[in-house]
């Protein structure tokens, strides 16, 4: 005798039947467990910024003069990351491809790292809190240093050695300098200017390679300036793809990072750590001609 169709949407047993009440019991809707939350936040944050509009004046300068520019010009903080490594690298590259490459990397997370287990659940992985750290730290400090070296700290520091004094004299009788003949890793710029490159390099003419006019576009007059590649492109690619890369081999060899989600853990949290050490330097150590100095808005008051 065939069941009816009552009977076969029936559980088979109670512990199926257990099963699925446990998991509804776990279930958490939109509606109202999420909305009412992100209602509740959006009130509260809506509250402070009243209050911080009353409370506190917004910091208004002249009215803005299109035939003076200030110094510094800073981009909004949300850009001034990015305003950062224009500092360091090719305008292009810093403005566009960095941040494209970026947005994809994060976006592609969730296809990376597709195992089910702990999904969902913030540090799932017992070593996550202490890849988190190793990451943040290892993002912040490791900018740091290369920002230093880009504006000469490191010689700054070999005079104040070498002289007893920070701020000594090169006038001076007896002053010691960085010497010349390390002049060519004083910073990035002077990788480029101050190395005894090849005339050659500086003037490849890629023109007689790229033979644009064979394909039928206009022919391509460009010329390679070697130097320049190396200090604005190819120095900054290998080391923003290199020193990640290594990070995560570290933690896997050291067995810290074990699994995808431990990868993406401690590369996420190094991500975020060099996003706002680079906003921070860029508000607040960025004075006039974007010299790295101690520099605030209130600075004019």
């Amino acid at each position: 005798m065939a069941a009816t169709p009552q009977a076969q949407a029936q559980p088979s047993s109670a512990a199926v039947r257990g099963r699925q009440r446990r998991a509804r019991e776990e279930e958490l809707l939109v509606w109202p467990d999420l909305v009412f939350i992100e209602f509740i936040s959006a009130v509260l944050f809506t509250i402070l910024i009243v209050i911080l509009a009353v409370m506190v004046d917004s910091v208004l300068l002249d009215r803005a003069n299109a035939a003076i520019t200030p110094n510094p010009s800073k981009a909004p903080w949300y850009f001034l990351n990015l305003q950062e490594l224009l500092l360091h690298m090719h305008p292009a590259l810093a403005g566009v491809v960095v941040p494209t490459v970026a947005l994809i990397a994060l976006g592609a997370i969730p296809y990376f790292d597709t195992s089910n287990e702990g999904q969902g659940e913030w540090l799932s992985t017992p070593n996550a809190w202490l890849l988190t750290k190793i990451g943040a730290g290892v993002g912040a400090v490791g900018t740091m240093l290369l920002i230093f070296f880009d504006a000469s700290k490191h010689v700054q520091i070999y005079e104040w050695i070498a002289n007893g004094e920070l701020n000594a004299n090169p006038d001076s009788p007896g002053f010691v300098a960085w010497p010349s003949w390390l002049s060519g890793i004083e910073n990035m710029a002077a990788i480029r200017d101050n190395i005894a490159w090849p005339e050659w390099m500086f003037n490849v003419p890629l023109g007689d390679v790229l033979r644009t006019d064979l394909l039928g576009f206009p022919r391509v007059e460009l010329d390679w300036n070697i130097p320049a590649f190396l200090v604005e492109q190819f120095i900054p690619v290998n080391t923003m793809i290199g020193l990640p890369l290594l990070l995560s081999f570290v933690a896997h060899r050291a067995g810290w990072a074990k699994t995808k989600r431990d990868h993406m853990v401690l590369q996420f949290s190094g991500f975020i750590a060099v996003y706002i050490t680079l906003t921070i330097v860029g508000t607040f150590f960025r004075g006039e001609g974007l010299v790295l100095i101690p520099y605030t808005i209130f600075a004019h008051e």
